[in-house]
């Protein structure tokens, strides 16, 4: 199965570059865990309370479950590749989340059912707004005492200012919640029950007489939300036709890639209640490569505007978001925008005018590695080995068509701390551990 959806989905336009933000402790680890799962990348579901989810790799992460540093991960849906980020949630690891926004063409806004939107949660969007990263949401623990989905719908927009467009509703909530209704494809969607073993697919039925007012309601809502942004949806809609689900779903798209609002669903990860509804919504409203604008400035004069097209016969162009330091070499994450990546090409840093040798290419699974035989092209993230003085924020390019992106800005520094060495024989280490926490950083 993996191997035919890698050749399905090899294709730009069914890529999509995403990351998972939330405030701590919302689930958004949980969320990752399960689209692993649920998309065969993984096939046992480990749980951050045990100190075994995939993304969470790092000892420190393990021993007090929370998220420190961002993972990436590739993994496959209905034909489509998802390179995933999952970012942290601690306000004192924002830094990586801004690493990972700068280069992502999407994102899943994680929000707990109880608490609503939290104060790391207007932190991670306005993150996301500053680089016009377009967004879905989901309502999550959805299973949990005192869960109010429309608390939490009212928060977003009330707290954020986002406009949002509720494409499910709850059935039930806290121990009753059982599934959503899909407000876009007009059925019930009910979920695998507390205690099966996340192997049940979610099973899909007709709006029953039971729940028909409130879809009804729900139904005309979205709509008149929709109408405002689309002429000929806003015609079919004055005039009491029916508005086909593909019509809707293809004004939501436009409208969630041009940042005019966002799609909410619902779901309880750590009960395997909603990820499948996710994946589907993440391909079908998050944009692909295609979709985003690729635009710099030349490396000689800011005000001479660059263009690039995500293909991969264009002139290569990339960027340096993250650098992990390593005693066999450090590991460079790459965002490719445009052209074609090798290993043992020649590619040019335009921020400081250095050439750099790519060495060996690597597909992330969180700490695993997996070799890239071939090549990498445009949407593709990957990190590489061998890159001597590019780092964070640097733009890699064509030497002779050279371009330059945006900076990223990160928050200044609140706490100052001086630390000394034991002894003399820990000099030198410190030294070591503070080079490599200064080349990360």
């Amino acid at each position: 199965m993996t191997t035919e959806l890698q050749t399905r989905g090899d294709h730009a336009s069914k890529t999509r570059n995403l990351g998972i933000m939330a405030h701590i402790d919302a689930g958004k680890t949980t969320v990752s865990e399960r689209i692993l799962y649920y998309t065969g990348k993984i096939h046992r579901i480990g749980e951050v309370h045990d100190g075994q989810a995939t993304m969470d790799y790092l000892e420190e992460e393990q021993k007090r479950g929370i998220t420190i540093t961002s993972a990436a991960t590739q993994c496959f849906w209905n034909g489509h590749r998802l390179n995933l980020i999952d970012t942290p949630g601690h306000v004192d690891f924002t830094a990586e989340v801004e690493r990972a926004l700068r280069v992502l063409d999407g994102a899943v806004a994680v929000f707990c059912a109880v608490a609503g939107v939290e104060a790391q949660s207007e932190t991670v969007w306005r993150q996301a707004k500053k680089y016009s990263v377009p967004r879905i949401c989901l309502v999550n623990k959805m299973d949990r005492v005192g869960a109010d989905f429309d608390k939490a719908v009212e928060s977003i927009g009330k707290k954020l200012g986002a406009r949002v467009a509720v494409i499910h509703v709850p059935i039930g909530a806290e121990k009753d919640f059982q599934g959503v209704l899909d407000v876009v494809e007009g059925r019930e969607i009910v979920m695998a029950s507390v205690g099966d073993d996340g192997d049940e697919k979610p099973r899909y039925r007709p709006i029953s007489e039971e729940h028909r007012e409130v879809y009804e309601i729900a139904r005309e809502k979205l709509l008149e939300t929709l109408a405002e942004l689309d002429d000929d949806l806003c015609a079919q809609f004055l005039d009491g036709k029916t508005v086909r689900a593909e019509t809707v779903k293809s004004v939501l798209r436009r409208a969630t890639i041009d940042n005019r609002l966002h799609p909410v669903l619902c779901g309880a990860a750590l009960k395997n209640k909603g990820i499948h509804s996710l994946l589907d919504a993440i391909c079908d409203y998050l944009p692909s490569p295609l979709d985003v604008e690729i635009r710099g400035h030349s490396p000689d004069d800011e005000n001479w505007e660059v263009v690039r097209q995500p293909q991969n016969d264009e002139p290569f162009s990339g960027i340096a978001f993250k650098t992990i330091a390593d005693r066999n070499g450090d590991l460079t994450f790459i965002r490719i925008y445009s052209g074609e990546l090798r290993q043992g090409d020649q590619v040019y840093n335009a921020n400081r005018g250095l050439k750099e040798r790519i060495g060996r290419m690597y597909r992330m699974h969180a700490a695993r590695r997996l070799p890239v035989e071939d090549v990498a092209g445009a949407g593709d993230i990957v990190a590489v080995v061998g890159l001597k003085g590019s780092y964070t924020g640097d733009a890699l390019c064509d030497r002779h068509q050279p371009i330059v992106f945006g900076t990223m800005k990160f928050p200044e520094t609140v706490i100052a701390q001086s630390i000394k060495p034991r002894s003399a024989m820990d000099r030198d280490r410190l030294a070591h551990a503070l080079r490599a926490l200064a080349k990360e950083d």
